[in-house]
């Protein structure tokens, strides 16, 4: 009977989900024409043919149930939680309605399983589960932005190398940003991603510097500060930009490898509690019990004697 009501629950569920997706009016010919007319200039001939990761999923169709949902409990979303979605590196609208309504929907699944699945507890059980449902989006959306800017960390050195290369050949600083940000693009897109959006930017008008100074707000890491302000004193001074950055990209390396070289030195400290609690004692019982069992069967043949 509770698997009866389970899967009924379960289809009528999966039948209203599709029935707003089909509900809500779609894209028409037109609209989708005229917005390939104006993402074309933007887009190089070369990147067009690069996938990307979420070219088979339309995330604005995706979005509407999920919008649709939020817009009876929040109006717009936080800005907290927009500057959080942008610094895993998701922009759009879209983004923050399925977030929201993953944090209302997952409570709720979470807890209808509990319902018809635990029979004792069934309180103590439905509490967990709302708890857990609640903030399971953000310790996804938690590590995706530590994921981000660990990836953008480790491929900064990299991108600095070949953007010197790019202004040694003659190219400038901006047409030298968006031939690396194109070059990056299947080896390291997130911060190719953050290249190309320095470059729509300045199209947009933007002044050069406080793009870079949005692109160090967006990552919000160190080392892009520090490339950021490195960037300011050369555009201030007027010292040659290749070799500070030719400087700047060994100097990220030497940090990279230090940090490596720490971490390495930590695995000794981090072996011991395995080292006490797994194998010793197994090292112990391997060893010594036999020799002491050995006694104690002798002790006992003197004792009967």
């Amino acid at each position: 009977m509770s698997a009866t009501i389970v899967l009924i629950g379960i289809g009528i569920f999966l039948g209203s989900f599709l029935l707003m997706l089909i509900l809500f009016p779609s894209r028409s010919p037109e609209s989708s024409l005229l917005e390939e007319i104006t993402q074309k200039p933007r887009m190089p001939e070369e990147e067009e043919s690069v996938p990307t990761a979420t070219s088979g999923l339309d995330v604005e169709n995706l979005a509407k149930p999920f919008a649709f949902l939020t817009s009876f409990f929040t109006g717009d979303p936080n800005p907290d939680l927009v500057r959080r979605l942008l610094l895993a590196g998701y922009r759009k609208r879209a983004h923050a309605d399925i977030f929201l309504g993953s944090r209302i929907l997952l409570p709720l699944v979470a807890g209808l399983c509990v319902v018809f699945l635990v029979k004792q507890n069934v309180l103590l059980f439905f509490l967990l589960a709302l708890v857990i449902g609640f903030f399971v989006p953000d310790l996804w959306l938690a590590r995706a932005i530590n994921t981000r800017r660990e990836n953008i960390r480790l491929s900064l050195p990299d991108a600095l190398d070949l953007l010197a290369i790019c202004i040694e050949a003659g190219l400038s600083l901006d047409q030298g940003i968006l031939r690396v940000g194109q070059e990056l693009r299947i080896s390291h897109p997130e911060l190719s991603d953050e290249l190309l959006q320095i470059n729509f930017e300045q199209r947009a008008g933007v002044p050069r510097l406080d793009a870079w100074r949005a692109f160090s707000g967006r990552v919000d890491l160190e080392s892009v500060r520090s490339f950021t302000a490195m960037l300011v004193q050369t555009d201030r001074f007027g010292t040659p930009i290749s070799k500070s950055l030719g400087n700047f990209s060994d100097a990220l390396r030497t940090q990279r490898r230090q940090q490596a070289e720490e971490m390495a030195a930590k695995t000794t400290i981090k072996l011991v509690p395995p080292l006490v609690f797994f194998i010793f004692p197994n090292v112990f019982i391997v060893t010594v019990v036999p020799a002491v069992i050995i006694i104690m069967k002798s002790f006992t043949k003197l004792g009967g004697a």
